[in-house]
């Protein structure tokens, strides 16, 4: 999955961008109180980006 597809996907399900970490980016559900980090590479796998998802509470859709 590419990066900029899964932070449009964030994005729409309310998550919202709180910081850079050192290689990472910290997102957050203020929905739910849920956090996450989303590395900083052009492609995440599958795997990663559901895992994301499911930190945040949100759905996962490829």
């Amino acid at each position: 999955m590419k990066k900029m597809a899964l932070l449009k996907h964030l994005r729409e399900h309310g998550c919202v961008f709180v910081r850079e970490g050192g290689s990472h980016s910290w997102w957050l559900n203020p929905h739910q109180n849920k956090r996450s980090s989303v590395p900083r590479h052009s492609e995440i796998k599958d795997q990663l980006a559901r895992k994301i998802c499911k930190d945040l509470g949100i759905p996962f859709t490829k």
